[in-house]
């Protein structure tokens, strides 16, 4: 993967991944242009950056239509809520960022004539019956359903995506990001990683949902980040997994965040969701020949890093 340069537009940069993505861009020395509305976003994850000349920050709603940009040469779009406590809170919201927001967001890059990566999710596939999950199946989604605002959001997304590709001569790269995990996540994200580690740094039971045999693959940002700007710099246009295949059971996942932390904590049995994914593993064949790209970071070693982050912001 070649260094990057130039100036990038980065929705969402204030969130979980958005905040590494404007990191990583600008320890390449490039100029950086975030754009957040802090409706899960956190303000701490861009406070490093902003004594840095190379780093604008514009506090906006992408709902609404994006002026004043001035040139960008290319563009990393990751707003939305991302995560089930955030999009039962906002789906609304959810939805118009996916289709209102998504569409100003490829009108710049069409204005600009620059190449755009849009972050689209594992969720497209729903509650999935292949596993592992290829980029050629077209999943099991229920459209009505309490995660229909997300799955919906993101599936019209990638509509829209290749249409405007088709259509407008528009360079375009779609990624499906599956559970991806490290500094930066909130505690108070709804997802398993925060919750055990918040729980178990507490002193609390860690909460499993249904019998805990659902599977899911967990991938650290560092590795996702690379995969995104691989993707960015290839030449494809449809969608790619990224992810990390190494799946095991939430009940497993517990056991190995109690022995991370040093607990022996207990565990408390909830009912599953509706429309809880029952397994979720990337088949990612595609970004293997396509960019060489696989994860590197072992989960033993991506989880302790997780978890010096998290004992900075969970109180015992």
């Amino acid at each position: 993967m070649s260094k990057l340069s130039g100036r990038f537009l980065v929705t969402g940069a204030a969130g979980f991944i958005g905040s590494h993505l404007c990191e990583t861009l600008l320890n390449q020395s490039c100029q950086v242009v975030g754009v957040d509305n802090y409706i899960t976003g956190n303000p701490e994850n861009i406070r490093p950056f902003l004594g840095n000349s190379n780093f604008e920050f514009i506090e906006q709603d992408i709902v609404e239509p994006l002026t004043g940009l001035g040139k960008v040469d290319g563009i990393l779009h990751f707003a939305s809520p991302a995560s089930p406590v955030d999009y039962a809170r906002y789906p609304v919201e959810t939805l118009r960022v996916g289709a209102i927001g998504s569409d100003n967001v490829l009108q710049v890059a069409v204005k600009n004539q620059c190449r755009i990566l849009v972050a689209s999710t594992s969720e497209v596939y729903g509650d999935p019956l292949e596993h592992p999950q290829k980029e050629s199946y077209w999943g099991n989604v229920n459209p009505v359903g309490p995660r229909g605002c997300y799955d919906e959001s993101k599936r019209y997304l990638e509509a829209l995506t290749m249409a405007f590709h088709r259509t407008r001569n528009l360079e375009t790269r779609i990624i499906r990001i599956f559970n991806t995990y490290g500094p930066r996540m909130r505690v108070n994200d709804g997802r398993v990683v925060p919750n055990f580690f918040a729980q178990a740094i507490s002193g609390k039971p860690l909460t499993i949902y249904g019998d805990g045999s659902q599977t899911r693959s967990f991938c650290y940002v560092d590795d996702l980040v690379a995969g995104i700007l691989a993707v960015y710099q290839g030449d494809h246009s449809e969608p790619v997994n990224l992810g990390n295949p190494n799946e095991m059971t939430i009940l497993e996942f517990a056991n190995l965040v109690k022995e991370i932390a040093s607990v022996d904590a207990s565990l408390e049995y909830t009912p599953l969701p509706e429309d809880d994914p029952k397994v979720r593993q990337p088949d990612i064949s595609k970004a293997k020949s396509l960019y060489g790209w696989e994860p590197k970071v072992s989960l033993e070693v991506g989880l302790q890093r997780a978890f010096e982050y998290f004992k900075t912001q969970v109180k015992p």
